[in-house]
């Protein structure tokens, strides 16, 4: 079992890692600004497809719609010994992963992480040839691949993406890896109701504004994407930038639902001899 201390100090390097986000690399800040240029040689059939893909995210808040994900196979990476050699019962259902170590979350989490990266990698690369007129379809199967591995890490520390309130808090931990400081200031503010256990109207009223959310999410490809835009060049960009965005969004989630699935650990743990909770 999780020891009151060891969480404290797992909870500690969240908050750290929440603090040094507030530090942005010059060129994130001006990340945005050639995407203004792209809009206006994008052609039109390209922001048909975008629009489509912002659609589609609505429709994924509201009832989970195509992206919605079988929980079966990250269930399945759970070890079914413990640390001590003991036999563990089957995972069966996502509500059994609260009672399973902190270790363990993490460990297939970063499973996840490094599994849907070498996906972001093929699939970056393959959209990559065509430049410009293959963009269309890798923003869209970006969004798409960060839905999913979101989802993933979700049920990796015990939360059902089946829920609507958990769609929403995905969505936002997307909106957050394309903040900037300001913005993932007020998220961490926003999503204080869901770290404390506490899903009340207010915030999901708050989190209702999913297209302003992707759309952010979209403009944060800045200048990155502008370098896919050249054909048989963009194969290495898309690469990496897909790689990067996966590995960024998945960062997220799993530090944002890390710090609730501590935070509830703690909350019904009992206190060590002589240590307060």
């Amino acid at each position: 079992m999780d020891t009151c201390g060891y969480l404290q100090e797992e909870l500690e390097k969240v908050k750290k890692w929440e603090n040094e986000q507030k530090d942005l690399w010059f060129w994130e800040k001006l990340g945005r600004i050639p995407f203004t240029l792209l809009d206006r040689i994008t052609p039109a059939f390209i922001h048909e497809k975008i629009g489509q893909a912002l659609d589609e995210v609505g429709s994924y808040i509201q009832t989970g719609g195509r992206y919605l994900i079988s929980e079966r196979e990250v269930l399945a990476r759970f070890p079914m010994q413990s640390s001590n050699g003991s036999v563990l019962r089957e995972v069966l259902q996502i509500g059994d992963v609260a009672e399973r170590p902190l270790q363990d979350m993490d460990k297939v989490a970063e499973e996840l992480q490094n599994s849907r990266k070498k996906i972001a990698i093929f699939q970056g690369a393959t959209t990559g040839i065509g430049g410009i007129f293959t963009l269309a379809v890798d923003i869209p199967a970006l969004l798409g691949l960060s839905l999913k591995v979101l989802q993933e890490i979700a049920i990796a520390y015990g939360y059902d993406p089946k829920e609507r309130e958990e769609r929403l808090f995905i969505v936002k931990c997307m909106q957050f890896a394309s903040s900037d400081v300001v913005g993932k200031q007020a998220i961490i503010d926003e999503l204080s109701a869901y770290e404390e256990g506490q899903k009340n109207t207010q915030t999901l009223s708050q989190l209702q504004g999913w297209r302003e959310v992707v759309l952010a999410y979209r403009d944060n490809f800045g200048w990155k994407k502008l370098f896919q835009i050249v054909p048989i060049a963009g194969i290495v960009f898309g690469a990496y930038l897909n790689k990067s965005t996966i590995e960024n969004v998945a960062e997220t989630g799993m530090m944002l639902y890390r710090k609730r699935r501590i935070m509830e650990k703690l909350t019904h743990a009992s206190p060590e001899p002589g240590q307060e909770v």
